[in-house]
Order: structure tokens, then sequence, then C-alpha cells
């Protein structure tokens, strides 16, 4: 007899998805740490942030928007936007529609660090994911990912 409160345990095929999910993003996250860190000095976490800052309007953004795009917590992020702009590469200010807002900005010198950082970074993304995926296998990936990830946002929401 099952009660309700009883765990549904994984089964072997989703046991195996759930350890090699597992395994994979942190053996990848990683590498690319690694790479990053050797190559321009950024952590994986900086190069998202200016990555970030890069596509938007202006390049910049509200930090409490940007912290929601890397999907990190606002004392994380203060503390690497903190380091970026020690090093030159992100600049703040205060947000002119709320004057309790902050807003990251990149700087000409932030640009030039992610040209410099993204060719090698996308290289190894390339070669440790993309090309190791067919078309299929990415489809599925991103549209099972995709899934996940709207979920946990909607769980996340008031």
């Amino acid at each position: 007899m099952s009660t309700l409160n009883e765990p549904r345990w994984l089964d072997p095929d989703e046991a195996a998805a759930w350890r090699g999910f597992v395994v994979a993003s942190n053996l990848l996250n990683r590498r690319l740490e690694r790479q990053l860190k050797d190559d321009s000095g950024l952590s994986h976490q900086q190069y998202e942030i200016l990555v970030h800052l890069s596509a938007a309007p202006g390049d910049s953004l509200r930090m409490t928007e940007l912290a929601d795009r890397l999907v990190t917590s606002k004392s994380g992020l203060t503390y690497q936007v903190t380091q970026l702009e020690r090093a030159g590469l992100v600049a703040r200010r205060s947000c002119p529609s709320d004057v309790r807002g902050v807003i990251a900005e990149l700087t000409d010198q932030g640009r030039e660090a992610l040209r410099q950082a993204a060719p090698g970074h996308v290289a190894l993304v390339r070669e440790l994911l993309i090309d190791v995926l067919s078309r299929e296998q990415l489809a599925v990936l991103a549209e099972g990912l995709g899934a996940v990830s709207a979920r946990l946002r909607q769980d996340e929401t008031p």
C-alpha cells in the first residue's frame, strides 16, 4: 500500500537523464570557467554580465533586471559588478526615473574585453556542447530545458 506522501522515485531512464544532466552541466561549467579565467581573467558570471549589457539598449540595464536575466541574487550580482567596475569594464549610475534604482553600464573597456573574450568562449561552447549534438538533439535540449526554465520561473513569481 502506498501513501500520498511517498516519494515518486526515479525510474532508470529518469535517473540516467538526471545524472547525465548534473554531470554534464558541472563539467561544462568547470571547463568554461577555467577557459574564461585563463584567457581573459573573467569569471563565467562576469562574462555573462558583459554579454547581457552589450545586448541591452544603450549597453545598460537596471541591476534588478540584470539579476533577473542572470538568474542570480542581487547581492551576488552587486559583488560581481563591483569587481567589473574596479577593472573598468562596467560603470554604475543612478536611475533617472527611480532614485532607489541603479543602472549598470558597459564601458568601452568592457566592450573591448568582451570582444576579446567571446571568440575563445564561443569556440569552447561549440566544441564541448554544440558540435557534440545533432540538430535534432539540440532542438530537443532547447525545448526541454526551455520548459524546465519556464516552470521554474513560474514557480518564482509571487
